[in-house]
């Protein structure tokens, strides 16, 4: 007997709860969408961290090399402009990763599953599910329904 390819026969994990709506569905598959961008806007954040991070501590030998070059006046300029300089009033780019996780990343974390839960009985990515299920070639390998 062939496998199902009905939309809404996915795993369990996946499955749509009785008496959620094409709707609701699409709405959770688009908020979950989001979330994923912001996991992305975070790593880009924590990229940025650590590329500001290399970069003050290349200075040292900047500093160095200008020193050992003559040029003492530009090497103390970096030395007591550059090296440890704050990114932002106050801040190192620890303290926005810190902030940004505390803050918005966390807020939206916790809507997001709220909202899954409340809605879809916790259940994630339905809407994918359901896409997978609709596009997969029922009985092909590579195309089964769950691992």
């Amino acid at each position: 007997m062939p496998e199902s390819t009905d939309p809404r026969s996915v795993d369990a994990a996946h499955s749509r709860p009785a008496g959620v709506d094409d709707a609701t569905v699409a709405a959770l598959g688009e908020l979950s969408k989001a979330l994923e961008t912001v996991h992305r806007a975070r790593g880009h954040l924590y990229s940025m961290h650590q590329l500001i991070g290399g970069a003050d501590a290349t200075l040292d030998r900047v500093v160095q090399l200008l020193r050992g070059a003559g040029h003492l006046g530009i090497a103390e300029r970096v030395q007591n402009e550059l090296i440890g300089r704050n990114v932002l009033p106050g801040r190192w780019t620890f303290q926005l990763v810190e902030e940004f996780d505390d803050g918005y990343y966390a807020a939206f974390q916790e809507i997001e599953r709220a909202a899954r839960d409340e809605l879809a009985g916790g259940r994630r990515h339905i809407h994918e599910a359901e896409m997978k299920q609709s596009r997969r070639t029922a009985g092909r390998p590579g195309h089964e329904a769950t691992p």
